[in-house]
């Protein structure tokens, strides 16, 4: 019975992280699905990819310098509070762009909202944390995974249906305005945020359940299975002297600024080179994160099927994204959809199996309940800081070089994660083997003596 409780509420807690993190993503996704129509509208008065770029540029950064603090803020306060409140700030913040005019206005307001929104993943993180073994870890955090994947690809298709729907019915044009689309993805956030309310516990001891044992190769060891309060000195010590976060840190700031450029701009593309109605382009750009979904959740059972063994996965696939770059870089896509989307879809299924890793499964083996959203959000602002040229710098290419110019430097931005990644896997493949040659020895001696 008590087996069969502890299910059900690990079941409960998966589709109240999942379908909360999906909300995050819309009150985020809005920006990039509304870009075309904000670019329509101020484009006579002097608002071009290049500024509506900075706008997303600086949200990326104060999202980055959040993980900093919301990192570390999560392991002191727990996961369930930092959840809640990112999410009622954002559907603030939400409500107040869809009211604001202005480069200035939108630059803060969207630089306060992306603030908030820091606190989502490390706070979900730091909840799985408490909540499933060892060896369910990367299948979890795939499926979580998704929760930003499928949620981003849900927001474009929804706030995209909804845009199509005032550009076809002349009764219904005011759902084809930027500023719908703000309040809109406000409200959806709203109704998740009291879902997730009555049904998100921070820790299986909150319902009268044991919590699972942490990785034991976490950097705190034995205490990495304790989740109270330490100081920041004491969480940041064994974090900095270890190699592999480093090397994950250096491979989240290529891919993230990747993710980032595709997820803000593809909508754009497609409507200038693909040729699609700004309704059809952010419908289109839902493929992006759907592939990347499939992608994530294949990563994830492979991986747990290897015993964690994650950079068997890791470093194939990043050989594999520079390639797809560099083709989306070098093939005429114009007025190609079909072509097109192919060579999107080839990039987001190499880019998020790897990606989904470093902040995710990577984040709890490495932190344990101890550190791990700590991790999750150290990593994370490292990649943030790559994120931060995925607007202005590749708006300002793409206006001036064009897209093909963009994607090559992607590629080579990409290579320096392959390196990081070939490290990575060595020595991840020491550190097991050798955590499953000590485990292995009691065993032995238990069987000589008996």
């Amino acid at each position: 019975m008590s087996n069969k409780r502890n299910r059900n509420w690990q079941l409960l807690t998966l589709t109240s992280l999942f379908l909360g993190y999906v909300g995050y993503y819309i009150c985020r996704s809005n920006l990039a699905v509304a870009t075309p129509l904000i670019l329509k509208e101020y484009g006579g008065v002097g608002i071009t990819k290049i500024q509506i770029g900075t706008v997303a540029s600086v949200g990326v950064m104060l999202y980055a310098i959040g993980k900093l603090f919301n990192g570390y803020l999560a392991d002191f306060l727990g996961g369930r509070l930092m959840f809640l409140v990112g999410m009622i700030c954002s559907i603030i913040f939400s409500v107040l762009f869809g009211l604001a005019s202005g480069l200035t206005v939108f630059i803060i307001v969207w630089a306060c909202n992306r603030y908030f929104q820091s606190m989502g993943w490390v706070a979900l993180v730091k909840t799985a944390s408490r909540w499933y073994p060892v060896k369910w870890h990367a299948t979890v955090m795939a499926i979580l995974s998704l929760s930003f994947l499928f949620g981003d690809a849900f927001a474009r298709v929804y706030l995209g249906s909804l845009i199509l729907l005032g550009e076809k019915y002349a009764s219904f044009e005011f759902l084809a305005n930027w500023r719908t689309v703000f309040f809109v993805a406000a409200g959806t956030l709203t109704a998740i945020a009291v879902f997730v309310y009555f049904t998100l516990k921070s820790s299986p001891n909150d319902v009268g359940l044991e919590e699972p044992e942490a990785n034991p190769i976490n950097v705190f060891g034995a205490e990495g299975n304790h989740a109270e309060r330490i100081s920041i000195k004491d969480v940041l010590k064994p974090l900095f002297a270890s190699p592999l976060f480093w090397l994950i840190c250096i491979m989240n700031f290529s891919l993230t600024l990747v993710r980032e450029t595709f997820n803000f701009w593809t909508p754009t593309f497609l409507n200038e080179i693909v040729k699609f109605d700004i309704g059809e382009a952010a419908i289109g750009s839902m493929l992006f994160p759907l592939v990347g979904g499939c992608s994530t959740l294949l990563a994830g059972v492979t991986s747990d099927r290897l015993r964690g063994r994650h950079g068997r996965v890791v470093l194939p696939s990043l050989i594999l994204l520079v390639l797809s770059l560099g083709l989306l870089a070098t093939i005429d896509v114009a007025g190609k959809p079909v072509l097109a989307l192919t060579l999107l879809s080839l990039v987001a299924f190499f880019l998020m199996a790897p990606y989904s890793f470093l902040s995710g499964v990577m984040a709890i083996d490495l932190g344990g309940k101890r550190g791990c959203s700590t991790v999750a959000g150290l990593v994370d602002s490292a990649g943030y800081l790559g994120a931060i040229l995925s607007g202005h710098t590749v708006g300002m290419i793409a206006q001036y070089y064009g897209w093909k110019m963009a994607f090559g430097g992607l590629a080579g931005i990409c290579c320096t994660a392959i390196i990081a990644g070939i490290v990575y896997w060595l020595i991840q493949e020491r550190d097991m083997n050798l955590a499953e040659a000590l485990s292995s020895e009691p065993e032995a001696e238990a069987s000589d003596e008996t």
